[in-house]
This record gives C-alpha cells, structure tokens and sequence, in this order.
C-alpha cells in the first residue's frame, strides 16, 4: 500500500502542474474581460446612481436617474420603436432565412455562387451598408423611387417620412442580417439524418409532408436559437438609426441605445445614460427569459 502511495504522489503532482499551466495560458483572456468588460460594468453601474457631466467629479443622486427614466416619454416611445423593429425584423427574417436555406441546400450546379452571394452582405460593414442604402433610399434619385415610377407607382419618402422610416430601416436590417441566419439553417438542415426522409418516402411523404412531419419540428432547436439570437441583436440596434436617420424624422426611429449614446454624447448626461443602459439590459434579460418559456423545444431522434 505504501508503494502504490508513493508511486501516486508524482502523477498528482503532475495533475496539479498541468492544471496550473491551463489557467497561466488563460489568464491574459480572463484579465482582458476583467479590464475591459467587468470593471465598466461595474463602474456604469455605479455611476447610474450619479450626476455625471463629465466636466465635474460624479454627484451621488440614489435612484433619481431611474425615477426619471419613468417620466421620460422620449425613452418610452424608444421601447416601443425598438419593439416594433424586433417584431418586424424578426418573423420575416427568420421565415427569408429558412427559405434561402431550403434553396441552398440544393445539389446543383452553381450553389455556392448564391450561398456566397445570400452571406456578402453579413461580412460587410454594417456602416458600408447603410450608406448604400441611404442612396437607395434617396426621395430624389435613389434606384426604389426609380423602380417605383418605372411602375407608375407614387415615389415614398422612404427615410424622410415618419410612416415609412422605420420600416425602410426594417427592410435594410432583414436583408443585412438574412445571410447569417440562413447559414445557421443550413447547418440545421445538414443535421437532419438522411433516412428519416427515406422512410417518409417509403411511406409515399411527398415534399410538402416531408418538410411539416420531419424538417420543421426538427429544426425547432435551430429557430429558437435564431429567433433568441436575433432577438437581442434587434433590441441593441443602432448603426442603421446612427447612420440613416439620427433618430428621426420626429423621433420614429429613436430607440434605446441611440438615446443612450445621445444622452450620453451629446448632453453629456452620462449618470442618466447609464441607468438607461441598466433598464435596456433588464428589460432584454426579461425578453430573453420570456423566449425561452415560450419558445422551448424537445427533438429527439
């Protein structure tokens, strides 16, 4: 018995050892977070309970800022506005990326010509992006107004209009974001096993059957991380509002982190802009939660 003790002692040792090299080879990561992502977490938190102008040291207020937020209609037209871009983003988007993926799942001669070209977009600068857009969307000479009068229909004002500006960001959104989610499908749908589809035509399954009974109950895990993903994404959404329309026209595209960087930027409320930040990281925890119970899933297979 002593022996084998003795004999144990060098490979506990050397467990110990390589445990101690794991965390040395991970310990530049975990400072980089601690620096740069923990300690300003902490920092905003604290200073959402001040008045900070960046001119004069923070003056503790309590919860002065989050009462104000309360009262504040500009912040609650932004929830709405950033609602009603989730939801109009969201269903469309995840439907399209389906349906890219169904066709790019295809074996035929050029697939991956528009697999490439259906992800372009995703690698591109979302600021890119949106200038291209902005002289699509141009009232006077942008190329929509121009198909829209090649078919006699009334040009729109697009970005200029308070009824159509939110819904011109929408669609620049769907098509930026389509790609990456198709790509996503696309690996669900390789996933599948291939002789569940065998057996169905065995039992005379046509397309349409097959698609209801077999891939979208199976791609379920996919379509609730896509939908989660995306849904949190769309609640952060900010460069297409930064670079398109400043929040306007007559605030229909504000929404809360746009608002944050103003109060923050350009008034210099930055103790108010960080207890904004803290109500939008809330409210996007209670979203999430609210996804997961609604959107749970069991495949087994």
């Amino acid at each position: 018995m002593e022996i084998s003790k003795a004999a144990a002692l060098p490979v506990r040792r050397l467990i110990y050892q390589q445990k101690y090299v794991g965390f040395i080879f991970i310990a530049p990561s975990l400072l980089f977070l601690f620096v740069f992502v923990v300690l300003p977490i902490f920092a905003a938190l604290a200073l959402s309970f001040s008045q900070f102008n960046l001119l004069k040291p923070p003056h503790w207020i309590g919860l002065a800022n989050y009462e104000a937020l309360l009262s504040d209609d500009r912040f609650l037209h932004s929830i709405l506005n950033t609602l009603l871009f989730a939801f109009g983003t969201i269903p469309t988007g995840t439907v399209l990326a389906l349906i890219f993926a169904l066709f790019v799942n295809q074996r035929i001669r050029g697939i991956v010509f528009f697999r490439t070209a259906f992800y372009m977009p995703v690698v591109t600068s979302f600021v890119a992006v949106s200038l291209i857009w902005l002289w699509l969307y141009d009232p006077n000479f942008g190329l929509l107004n121009a198909v829209l009068g090649m078919l006699h229909l009334k040009p729109l004002g697009w970005l200029q209009d308070p009824q159509t500006s939110l819904l011109s960001i929408i669609i620049l959104s769907i098509w930026k974001n389509i790609g990456y989610n198709m790509v996503i499908y696309l690996a669900g749908l390789q996933g599948i096993p291939v002789h569940l589809y065998e057996s169905a035509e065995i039992d005379g399954a046509g397309s349409w059957a097959k698609f209801w009974a077999i891939t979208l109950p199976l791609l379920s895990p996919t379509t609730f991380f896509v939908v989660v993903v995306w849904f949190i994404g769309a609640l952060q959404m900010f460069v297409q509002v930064l670079v398109l329309t400043q929040g306007g026209p007559l605030d229909s595209t504000i929404t809360v982190v746009y608002l944050v960087y103003s109060n923050a930027f350009e008034y210099l409320k930055m103790g108010y802009a960080a207890a904004m930040s803290f109500a939008l990281f809330v409210f996007i925890g209670l979203i999430t939660y609210l996804n997961t119970r609604i959107l749970s899933y069991d495949v087994t297979y």
